[in-house]
This record gives C-alpha cells, structure tokens and sequence, in this order.
C-alpha cells in the first residue's frame, strides 16, 4: 500500500510540473507618441518547444472593459489584426522556436493607453495563467522614481568619497610638515629653531645627530 501510494504521489506531482507553463510579459511599457513599441512575451514549460506552440494577444483600453483579440499565432502562422484599433500597426517579431511571441505596436498614439495580455500553449503543457503588461503612451517619457533616487544616491556617495579623500590629504599634508619640522640633521650641539628647541641625538659613526624638536 505505502509503495502504491508513493508512486501515486509521485505521477500527481510529475503531472502537475510537467503540464504547467509560465508566462512572462514585462509590468508597464512608456512610449513616446508616433514611436514603435516592443511588447514581449515568453514562457518557460518543462516540455520540448512543440511545433503547436501558440501565442494570443488581447487588448483592453484605458477606462473600457471590453477585451479584444489582436493577435494569434498558430500551426507556424500569425494571425494579425486587421479591422481592430491596431490595423496595419501591428507586427509579429517573436520567434516561436525560442518561446518568444513578442509583437510590434507602430505609430503609438494616447489612444493606445491601456492593457495588454498574452497567454501561451505549448501542447501538452496548456495549463497557465495569461501575464499582462500596461502601456503608458506620453508627449514626453516621464523620468522613473527609480532613475531619480539613482542619482541622488550616487552624488551622495560621490560627496561622501570627495570628502574622504580631502580628509586622508590633509592629514598625509599635516603630518609630512610635522615631521619635517621634528626630525632633521643637525650638528651636535642644542639648536634653536624658530622657537622650536632641537635637542640632539648622535648618530654612531657620524658627527651629526637626529634633532627632535620641543617648543620654548
């Protein structure tokens, strides 16, 4: 029975990761009006790319809830629209064999706003949910909140780098002229230098001495 009900356990599981797919799209898009847009779609399956593989495109406006069906791909043939919203502006730029259904949006307008969804089969793994990406049509591409607080982060660490490196060359400045000042040869005898008393080390073999200063 134990044995009957692992190799149960073990079919339900084999099915259920062999007959999923997962579909990927990216989360929003920004174009520019009378640009050409990507969107792209793939999928990840366990099987082999099967030569069924299909691709499907809807797509529902901004502030609408009526989907529609805009492109299709099927037994090696894509299937355009060419009496919806994106007549004569849409192209097939994927490559099936490489699980890429990506399509081309030409001529871009505001009326173009909205959300665009992709769902994929590659027989016998049929069992997925669609993934949707928005487009978000402007006059001018808005600057990202992401590429903003980059910037701000990178001049602030730029500042912090500057002022460490001013810090470490006052201190190497200040030290080289403490030393200059402390340390010198000098002939055996006490010295009085610029208020600074030099007191005489002799050095073995030599007749002069290392002088280390003490202010008067």
């Amino acid at each position: 029975m134990l044995t009957i009900a692992v190799l149960a356990s073990v079919l339900i599981l084999g099915t259920e990761q062999t007959g999923a797919i997962v579909i990927y799209t990216g989360w929003e898009r920004h174009a520019l009006v009378g640009s050409d847009v990507r969107l792209s779609c793939s999928f990840f399956s366990w099987r082999w790319t099967s030569e069924d593989v299909t691709f499907s495109w809807t797509y529902r406006a901004d502030g609408s809830r009526d989907t529609v069906s805009i492109f299709h791909y099927t037994g090696g043939v894509p299937y355009l629209d060419n009496k919806g919203p994106f007549r004569d502006r849409l192209e097939f730029v994927g490559n099936p064999a490489r699980r890429d259904g990506s399509i081309l949006l030409k001529n871009v307008d505001f009326g173009d706003n909205g959300t665009f969804t992709c769902d994929a089969k590659n027989p016998p793994d049929i069992s997925g949910r669609p993934s949707s990406v928005r487009l978000l049509v402007f006059e001018k591409v808005p600057i990202q909140a992401g590429v903003i607080t980059g910037s701000i982060i990178g001049t602030v660490l730029g500042l912090l780098i500057l002022i460490v490196v001013i810090y470490y060359l006052m201190r190497f400045l200040v030290a080289r002229r403490v030393f200059s000042l402390n340390v010198r040869s000098v002939p055996c005898s006490w010295v009085l230098c610029q208020g600074i008393e030099l007191q005489p080390e002799p050095i073995p073999g030599t007749e002069t001495c290392v002088a280390k200063g003490q202010a008067k």
